[in-house]
């Protein structure tokens, strides 16, 4: 897609609506698709509305797909439907909107499926494996007119709207430089020999656009993150929520110039994304220069500026962004608190802790059929999930990038731009035009 046309179609919703499918007091009918993990935090934060029924489930681990359904039956709410594949559940058409937590791979492709079959959907981060992908599901959320969310989860919470228009409204004065942090313990996954997939699992359905390969337990549940056909590393899990704070509250879309390096430290394990990672990031909007530096780091780690001190001392995170202006700095600790300290002194200035829900805000916004209602909207997410597939590029060809916000290509460097998808798996396309 070039940029005339992926601005294009991104403006086209601006004109209209689709007519509204329901009012406060209608029933919102939801299928949750991808449920072992987050996929649960979306069962169970629907569960708790009010006119919100999950209407189907949809997993290609039957053993799971059964465990949460049941776990639905048992709340007291009504059995789901039961799919393994989603391209059945689309056809129903009762169904108003997809929620979908599967692992990166397949993010865009349902996404786009469920636009086209009139769904809307809330996807989590990051919405696509790689940029082509993000740039197609931008364009059928505004072809098909859908409600589409990203499951940057902060961006529902009132302390980070409260930050992010402090930082807009100059608190810390003239913000300069992000700097997002991503320290977790996460110890090695080991070796894993292939094998055959467990009963119950449809694994074709789960490769999907991915390339045929033998079945492993270390490229499956949870571990699929560490493998670049299916994952993007702890940058595009973890890391992409602080991503999205940083550019959030930095006020900026696209970067001029990326660079990335780091590796897979201390552990000879099947984990293929690196578990230290430096990644940089320069943009230059309205003739200002701004700095994103964005750090993952899978073992021993101090704290910074406060963020992770607030938990256990041995094995504690450290999942936060900090921001550096001419007149202070502001500290965000996870996704729902910030704090800021004013002049040389260090003063403390504006602070609050306080969380929302993402998928609340969502329902919201299907209900009104008004992409603004939305506080994570899907171009926000593209913007994002680019910067961390961006700086996987930069890691993996070992080179800094210079990347074009107008032909949104890497200048000179067709390597790279070849980089921005994949060769897809037949049937399992993502299409070129939406």
């Amino acid at each position: 897609m070039d940029r005339r046309h992926f601005l294009m179609t991104t403006a086209a919703a601006a004109g209209g609506t689709v007519s509204a499918r329901a009012s406060a007091n209608d029933t919102v009918r939801v299928a949750c698709v991808g449920v072992r993990g987050q996929g649960n935090s979306h069962i169970k934060a629907y569960s708790a509305m009010q006119n919100v029924e999950i209407a189907a489930i949809c997993d290609v681990d039957e053993s799971v797909l059964d465990e949460r359904i049941g776990q639905v039956e048992k709340s007291g709410k009504k059995k789901p439907a039961r799919f393994t594949d989603i391209r059945k559940l689309l056809e129903d058409k009762s169904i108003d909107a997809i929620s979908i937590a599967t692992p990166n791979h397949w993010h865009a492709l349902m996404g786009i499926w469920s636009c086209q079959a009139g769904k809307d959907v809330y996807v989590e981060k990051p919405c696509s494996h790689n940029i082509f992908e993000a740039r197609q599901l931008v364009a059928a959320a505004r072809k098909y007119d859908r409600i589409v969310q990203h499951g940057t989860n902060s961006r529902s919470t009132v302390a980070l709207r409260e930050a992010a228009a402090k930082l807009n409204e100059g608190a810390i004065g003239d913000v300069y430089m992000a700097r997002g942090l991503c320290f977790k313990w996460r110890d090695t996954i080991g070796r894993t020999p292939d094998s055959a997939a467990p009963p119950g699992v449809h694994y074709d359905l789960w490769l999907g656009p991915a390339p045929a390969r033998a079945f492993s337990k270390n490229r499956f549940h949870y571990n699929w993150h560490w493998n670049w056909d299916y994952g993007n590393g702890d940058i595009g899990n973890q890391g992409i929520h602080e991503m999205d704070i940083a550019r959030w509250g930095l006020g900026v879309k696209l970067p001029t110039k990326i660079s990335s390096m780091g590796g897979h430290f201390m552990f000879d394990d099947d984990q293929q994304t690196p578990n230290t990672q430096v990644s940089t990031f320069e943009f230059n909007e309205g003739g200002r220069k701004r700095l994103l530096v964005f750090e993952v780091r899978h073992w021993m780690s101090n704290h910074e500026a406060g963020i992770g001190e607030g938990g256990k001392k041995k094995d504690s995170n450290t999942v936060g962004n900090t921001f550096f202006g001419s007149k202070g700095y502001m500290a965000i600790d996870g996704y729902a608190t910030y704090k800021t300290y004013l002049g040389r002194e260090q003063e403390p200035g504006p602070a609050r802790s306080e969380g929302g829900s993402n998928w609340e805000n969502f329902i919201t916004a299907v209900r009104s059929r008004k992409q603004s209602d939305l506080n994570a909207d899907i171009e926000e997410g593209y913007l994002s999930t680019q910067l961390v597939h961006l700086a996987n590029i930069s890691y993996r060809l070992g080179r800094t990038l210079n990347f074009d916000p107008n032909t949104l290509k890497c200048t000179g460097d067709d390597e790279a731009n070849r980089m921005f998808t994949r060769k897809y798996r037949e049937p399992f396309v993502v299409p070129q035009k939406v």
